[in-house]
C-alpha cells in the first residue's frame, strides 16, 4: 500500500481521522497478532492518541498514525487539523495528547500551558520546504525577491504579465497554478508570501493534485506554480525550481538549504508537542517513540524534508527528557 500517494503533504482531506481508522484497518490485518509500539512487544496496546493542531503537520502526524495503527490496530489515533494557534489552546486546556505546531509555541501559550500543570517538550520533527517553479525553458528568470512573490500572489493582485514583475522580464503571458485552499501547503505559502494563511489572489488554477500544477506550468511558457520541495525533486525534469531572496540574497531550494534555515522564508521547522503526563498511557508513550524513531520514514512518506543528524540528535533528546518529566 503506498501511504503517501493517497495522502499528499499538500492535501489535508476534510475526513482526516477517517482515512487514518481505514487506512489502520486496511493495514493492520497483516500486523494483527503484533504489538507494542513496534508491534513485536508482549504488551498489546489499547486505547486512543488525540492528537491536534497545524494543517501543514497533519499529514506527518496522520502518516505516523497509519503506520503505528497499522502495528497496534488496539490503539486509535485521531488527527485534527484546527490551526496552530486553536491545537495549541486545546492541548493547554489538557483536551489532547498532542499539539502539531507549524511554528514554536508562543509565550502566552506557554503560560495558557503553566497555568493548568501541563508540562511539555518541542519536538522537531521534520522540516517543510517549498517550491515556486517556472517552465523549464524560462530563461528570463531565476531568482525572485518575496515581495516580487506577494506582488504576484497578494489578494486583488493584477499582475497577469512577467514585465509587470520586473520591467526587465520579457512581455510574456504570467499563467499561475498552485494548493487548493483546503491543503497546508495553501496554508504555509500564503502566510509565508502575503503575512496572513489563507490570502492570496483568487484569479489562478488551484488543486489538490500537484501533478495538475506539473502540467499547468510545464505546458504553458509562462507558468509558475508552488507545491512541496520533494514534489519538485520527482518532477526536475518538467520544470525548474526558482531561488529564493528573502532579504540576505538569492538561495536555491534544496534539502540542504531548508535543513540549515537559509532557504527563508519558504522552508522552517516542524513541530508535535506531546503532553509529559499523556506519557503515563502507554498508547501514547508507544506513539511518541515510534514517531520519533521512524521520523526519517514518516518525513519521506508524507513528502516533507526530514531531519538532519544534529536534528536527529536534539529530537532524541527531547524524547528522554519529556519521559523523565513525567516520572
Amino acid at each position: 500500500m503506498n501511504i503517501s500517494s493517497s495522502l499528499r503533504r499538500a492535501t489535508v482531506p476534510a475526513a482526516l481521522t477517517a482515512a487514518v481508522m481505514l487506512v489502520a484497518t486496511a493495514c493492520g490485518g497483516a500486523d494483527a497478532g503484533s504489538s507494542g509500539a513496534g508491534g513485536d512487544t508482549k504488551d498489546k496496546l489499547a486505547g486512543t492518541v488525540k492528537v491536534d493542531g497545524s494543517s501543514t503537520v497533519a499529514p506527518l502526524s496522520t502518516v505516523a498514525a497509519q503506520l503505528f495503527q497499522g502495528k497496534n490496530p488496539g490503539v486509535k489515533v485521531t488527527v485534527g487539523t484546527s490551526g496552530t494557534g486553536g491545537g495549541f489552546e486545546k492541548f493547554c486546556r489538557g483536551d489532547i495528547d498532542i499539539s502539531d505546531a507549524s511554528r514554536p509555541i508562543k509565550d502566552a501559550e506557554k503560560a495558557a500551558c503553566d497555568a493548568k500543570g501541563i508540562k511539555f517538550e518541542e519536538f522537531m520533527v521534520a522540516n517543510d520546504g517549498l517550491s515556486v517553479v517556472v517552465n523549464k525553458d524560462n530563461d528570463f528568470v531565476e531568482c525572485l525577491t518575496v515581495e516580487q512573490l506577494k506582488k504576484i500572489w497578494e489578494p486583488g493582485s493584477k499582475v497577469n504579465n512577467w514585465n509587470q514583475v520586473d520591467p526587465k522580464f520579457p512581455d510574456e503571458k504570467l499563467v499561475l497554478f498552485g494548493a487548493g485552499t483546503d491543503s497546508g501547503t495553501f496554508d504555509y505559502f500564503t502566510e509565508a508570501v502575503n503575512g496572513k494563511s489563507k490570502a492570496s489572489r483568487t484569479d489562478y488554477s488551484p488543486s489538490e493534485d500537484d501533478n495538475v500544477t506539473v502540467q499547468g506550468v510545464s505546458g504553458s511558457k509562462g507558468g509558475m506554480g508552488y507545491f512541496g520541495l520533494s514534489y519538485f525533486e520527482e518532477n526536475k525534469d518538467k520544470l525548474k525550481a526558482l531561488k529564493i531572496d528573502g532579504g540576505k540574497g538569492c538561495v536555491e531550494p534544496s534539502v540542504k538549504t531548508v535543513q540549515d534555515g537559509t532557504y527563508a522564508p519558504l522552508g522552517r521547522p516542524l513541530f508535535i508537542y506531546p503532553n509529559a503526563a499523556s506519557l503515563a498511557k502507554k498508547e501514547v508513550e508507544g506513539f511518541v517513540e515510534y514517531y520519533v524513531e521512524n521520523h526519517a520514514e514518516i518525513a519521506k512518506k508524507a513528502q516533507f524534508v526530514p531531519l538532519n543528524a544534529e536534528q536527529e540528535t536534539k529530537l532524541k533528546a527531547a524524547l528522554d527528557k519529556l519521559k523523565a518529566a513525567h516520572k
